[in-house]
């Protein structure tokens, strides 16, 4: 596993550094890891969403892959990017769909059961990408650990790379972070 990591790391170096020929071997190894991280979201959204998994993977390498000029630190930071984009195409996905601030007919999940990632449940995005929001502006450390772990699954090591933090650092704001979704998220429920 950690020689695989290092020969992403490698190709999204390589890549960056202007190597063309790096994007066209990395597709390939990062493809079916897209894949379940994209499944891993699709899964958590509302029944009769429409866009597929592989749809999504695809248009996450159109919007970022796609680009000429990358700029990639790791295979951290690389899936971290990816995890935020399928956040923001499921989320604006969603709007489009005709979704309502108040969730219209969206399953609310309490944000404690989400953010242990129970995949036979389904969440609001809209109403967790408010949250996320509001976090956002109150701790931008904190958010970023949210969106890294819940949406990409990337585990607190490889956060904390990420972010040039400790993974001590890392374990307290995913804590922190849940207790003030959970709040955040229940107010919303009750209104």
């Amino acid at each position: 596993m950690a020689e695989h990591q290092t020969r992403v790391t490698a190709l999204l170096r390589q890549w960056s550094d202007g190597d063309a020929g790096a994007r066209k071997r990395l597709v390939p190894i990062v493809y079916q890891e897209l894949r379940r991280l994209a499944h891993h979201h699709r899964r958590r959204e509302r029944d009769g969403h429409l866009l597929q998994t592989t749809a999504l993977v695809h248009e996450v390498y159109l919007r970022r892959c796609g680009q000429d000029d990358p700029h990639w630190e790791d295979r951290a930071h690389f899936f971290a990017v990816a995890a935020r984009m399928m956040r923001r195409i499921l989320v604006d996905y969603s709007r489009r769909r005709g979704a309502d601030k108040r969730g219209a007919d969206a399953v609310h999940v309490p944000l404690d059961d989400a953010l242990g990632i129970p995949l036979s449940e389904k969440i609001d995005l809209i109403a967790l990408d408010g949250a996320l929001e509001q976090l956002a502006v109150v701790d931008a450390r904190t958010y970023q650990v949210v969106e890294m772990r819940f949406f990409t699954g990337l585990a607190a090591k490889d956060i904390a790379v990420v972010l040039k933090t400790s993974e001590a650092t890392v374990r307290r704001d995913w804590t922190i972070a849940r207790a003030w979704l959970f709040r955040c998220l229940e107010g919303q429920t009750k209104a």
